[in-house]
């Protein structure tokens, strides 16, 4: 109820001062107070966060952005409910909170991090080659991308590792569909599948096995023909 009062007080401040700043009439009406309040909140939830309590950190952490949205602790806030999802493998709810922070700091030094975050809740989610690649593909994309706009950061440095790990996931199922493809005779089909892996991921271990299938698949298709 009193904070009701209060977002009602500041509205009618702004239309009776002709105040452009709801931020200012915030710390107009709260003061320092308010400040305080929000490091009391952003110390609470860092606590719980560092004490392994990653579902009380997202609690505390959506209170400080509810009540306190226009304070220096709030960015905080919307970056460690990220990493607090991330913590607790709720990676769908993680990547949200990453790409929003991206959509509203841009600029902001932490940027490098939130992707390379993304990019790391795409990678945990790989399964092993005979399953669908969708994460694998997006992680690789997103480190990608981190390399792209930050080349010189050390997170796209610690990305090139992974970058590696997600084209030898990719290579190794289209490698293990190709062979899928020759044990059933689909020669053209496995001819193809061996070929994308010489040309996309030509340094990740399958090499010298595509080349292999790719010989043999041609002598299955030229024996066809005769």
């Amino acid at each position: 109820m009193k904070r009701q009062l209060a977002l009602i007080c500041i509205i009618l401040w702004i239309g009776i001062s002709g105040c452009t700043s709801l931020k200012m009439a915030y710390q107009s009406i709260f003061g320092t107070e308010e400040e305080q309040t929000a490091q009391e909140l952003a110390w609470n939830g860092m606590d719980e966060y560092e004490s392994g309590n990653y579902k009380a950190s997202i609690e505390t952490f959506k209170k400080l952005k509810d009540f306190y949205p226009f304070s220096k602790y709030a960015m905080l806030a919307e970056l460690k409910i990220g990493d607090a999802h991330y913590q607790l493998e709720a990676y769908e709810e993680a990547i949200f909170a990453y790409e929003e922070f991206e959509n509203l700091h841009p600029r902001n030094e932490a940027i490098p991090y939130v992707i390379y975050q993304i990019g790391r809740c795409y990678f945990d989610q790989i399964h092993t080659i005979d399953r669908d690649q969708t994460s694998a593909r997006k992680a690789l994309e997103t480190f990608q991308r981190l390399q792209k706009q930050f080349p010189d950061d050390q997170y796209a440095r610690r990305a090139e590792e992974l970058i590696h790990k997600c084209s030898k996931s990719l290579a190794g199922n289209e490698f293990y569909i190709g062979r899928f493809y020759y044990k059933t005779k689909h020669y053209k089909a496995a001819l193809q599948r061996f070929q994308t892996v010489l040309a996309k991921y030509p340094d990740v271990g399958y090499h010298q096995e595509a080349l292999h299938y790719i010989a043999k698949c041609e002598e299955a298709l030229a024996a066809e023909q005769k």
